[in-house]
């Protein structure tokens, strides 16, 4: 006897129960050949070794922040262009370096106003303004992007954000430590002025 009788003379309720059992068991076996799509992995930060000697070989500070913002900058874009071509690895990729780029610029003004701080107040200043440009980019390329790379890629744009909120209290934190360190010393003078206590005088 064929399958095709047998099915024919099976009640009408068991030919639904295999109708939809059939369908479940097709369904179950393709989400079974489908992997799980992990996320993907977050830019690696890290400065290319040519650019990173060509920044190390520069002595002058605005030199070089001026440098490392124009490689930052040309990431920036080659990452706009991937995404453009939907080459969203490879967009990540340059976003890494984007931010190795930042993470430098930011270590080197840290290490410099210690020892300069009216000096590397402008270099903040200079660092805030190429972030203030950066952020609309990012956020059209963000949603122009699938959402698992968007997801990456906002975390680029908040590094870019934060990085400008303490640019600007560095700059700004600059001028407020140096007013507080100028009154200072006039405070310390006033209890040298003030007569003794008459209580302890013999």
């Amino acid at each position: 006897m064929s399958l095709s009788s047998i099915y024919r003379s099976l009640p009408g309720v068991l030919k639904l129960f295999l109708i939809v059992g059939v369908c479940w068991i097709a369904g179950a076996a393709q989400d079974a050949r489908v992997p799980d799509q992990l996320p993907p992995a977050p830019p690696m930060r890290s400065v290319p070794e040519s650019e990173r000697n060509q920044i190390n070989e520069i002595r002058d500070s605005k030199s070089r922040i001026k440098k490392t913002i124009e490689f930052a900058d040309t990431h920036l874009q080659r990452a706009e262009n991937a995404a453009g071509q939907q080459l969203y690895d490879l967009s990540l990729r340059e976003l890494g370096f984007y931010l190795g780029l930042l993470e430098d610029a930011f270590k080197f003004l840290g290490k410099l106003n210690s020892g300069d701080r009216g000096k590397s107040r402008d270099l903040y200043k200079h660092l805030e303004l190429a972030l203030r440009a950066h952020g609309p980019r990012l956020t059209v390329m963000r949603r122009a992007t699938p959402l698992e790379y968007a997801t990456r890629m906002k975390e680029v744009e908040d590094f870019a954000r934060d990085g400008r909120t303490d640019a600007l209290n560095a700059f700004y934190g600059h001028t407020v430590v140096r007013d507080a360190l100028q009154n200072k010393p006039e405070e310390k003078t006033k209890p040298k002025n003030t007569p003794p206590n008459p209580e302890r005088q013999p």
